[in-house]
């Protein structure tokens, strides 16, 4: 059985949710979220509480449990507070700048590279190694934090490229003569 599914999901007070059958609809003070599951799962809503509640013992059904109360929490969480993630990019010449919808990386390359920022995520730069991505979807917020930090991964010599803010990086010696 899923510790994570059977726990109820608070809602706090500025948050509405709106249910039809698999598809919850969260709406909050940062912005409004929806989402469609699929699988063998019931959404109910009692008393200011999320519950979620597998509808056969399969396999599948207990995993998505887990999953959806997870998901529905992340975008109660979204909507409410929002999501913050900061990046660094070390390396020297490497640095970004915000250009309209654009996020311009400059990474030691022959070209700059151009990546479309979404709508629904907002870039600060304090620095311009540093970037700010604040959003309401937990899940976009992580993957267009993932194409970025795919431009110029961190490597293990110099640890040159872009990174979370707070993730190690296993350092390598380098050649011995």
């Amino acid at each position: 059985m899923s510790r994570v599914g059977k726990l109820p999901i608070t809602i706090p007070e500025g948050v509405k949710i709106g249910l039809n059958d698999l598809e919850v609809k969260i709406s909050g003070p940062k912005g409004e979220l929806s989402k469609t599951f699929k699988g063998n799962i019931a959404i109910s809503l009692a008393e200011n509480k999320l519950l979620v509640k597998p509808l056969a013992a399969n396999k599948n059904a207990r995993a998505m449990w887990g999953t959806a109360r997870s998901i529905i929490s992340n975008m109660v969480t979204g909507v409410k507070e929002g999501f913050k993630l900061k990046l660094e990019i070390n390396g020297v010449g490497y640095r970004a700048m915000v250009k309209g919808k654009y996020l311009n990386l400059m990474l030691a390359k022959s070209h700059n590279t151009k990546i479309e920022i979404p709508s629904d995520i907002k870039i600060e730069m304090p620095k311009q190694n540093i970037i700010i991505l604040e959003g309401t979807d937990k899940e976009k917020l992580g993957q267009f934090a993932s194409i970025i930090i795919k431009q110029r991964p961190p490597e293990p010599y110099k640890g040159k490229g872009i990174k979370f803010e707070n993730q190690f990086i296993p350092r390598k010696e380098g050649k011995k003569n």
